[in-house]
């Protein structure tokens, strides 16, 4: 992959060789690289997916949490920025409350993640998160935020367009998960009244279109006690298969 999927001066090469329109990036690999994106708009050629400008904003947790709270979305409460010492660790955490995470800005999969449920595990919390994600993904920024406890993963799919038009197609329920990996997903989900759905998908589709958010994408929320609360968006289409998900499950009931 790294010769072909992943090499950019090849792709862009191969695109301008044959004279393409555009350039689909799929999913995996590139789809999510703002650089990428960035490189195909600079050489005149349309990326089918969202701007290298919304790629590199939702890519970074704490800045897009910052941009989804200035556009209306509700967040989970916690550090409006990078917390890069134990002291400013404890403040943010006295002001929040335990139990709390100690979550990697860059990161995904549940990488680079910590439960903190009193003072005493803060330090040692602060620095196994901080050292995950600089191994996983080459960023140890960490962020903190409130630990919901029990709380329902809600999905929203959207799509917009370049006129500031965004649709949402309801949501999926991924709340059964091991090790912060999906298990199973359902579509609607059997905590949501149509109100409810309704409310949220137009929140979503307002602030995006307001960004002015183009082709598809995948806002995620922790919904618990009739709240919900934005923790990231991936900019393309989930890759999540149903007959995937399905035998991964019968994987789990056999461990």
């Amino acid at each position: 992959s790294a010769d072909s999927y992943l090499n950019i001066p090849a792709i862009i090469t191969a695109a301008v060789v044959t004279n393409s329109d555009a350039i689909h990036p799929g999913y995996g690999f590139l789809s999510e690289s703002a650089k990428f994106a960035s490189i195909v708009e600079e050489h005149g050629i349309g990326f089918v997916g969202p701007t290298s400008k919304h790629i590199a904003l939702m890519g970074d947790k704490i800045a897009s949490k910052a941009k989804m709270k200035e556009l209306g979305i509700p967040v989970v409460p916690g550090s409006e920025d990078e917390i890069t010492d134990i002291e400013k660790a404890i403040t943010v955490a006295k002001s929040i409350g335990y139990p709390l995470l100690v979550k990697a800005s860059a990161g995904g999969g549940g990488r680079g993640m910590q439960i903190v449920r009193k003072e005493a595990e803060l330090d040692i919390a602060l620095s196994r998160a901080r050292s995950e994600a600089g191994a996983a993904f080459g960023n140890d920024a960490v962020y903190i935020e409130k630990f919901l406890e029990r709380p329902r993963h809600i999905e929203i799919q959207v799509m917009g367009d370049n006129k500031k038009k965004v649709l949402h197609f309801g949501e999926r329920d991924c709340s059964l998960q091991r090790r912060h990996q999906k298990v199973l997903e359902e579509a609607g989900s059997p905590a949501l009244n149509a109100d409810e759905r309704d409310a949220i998908g137009q929140t979503v589709c307002n602030a995006l279109s307001e960004l002015g958010y183009q082709n598809a994408g995948t806002v995620e929320f922790l919904y618990q006690d009739g709240s919900f609360y934005f923790i990231e968006m991936n900019t393309r289409l989930q890759v999540e298969h149903p007959v995937t998900e399905m035998i991964t499950g019968l994987d789990v009931v056999r461990e």
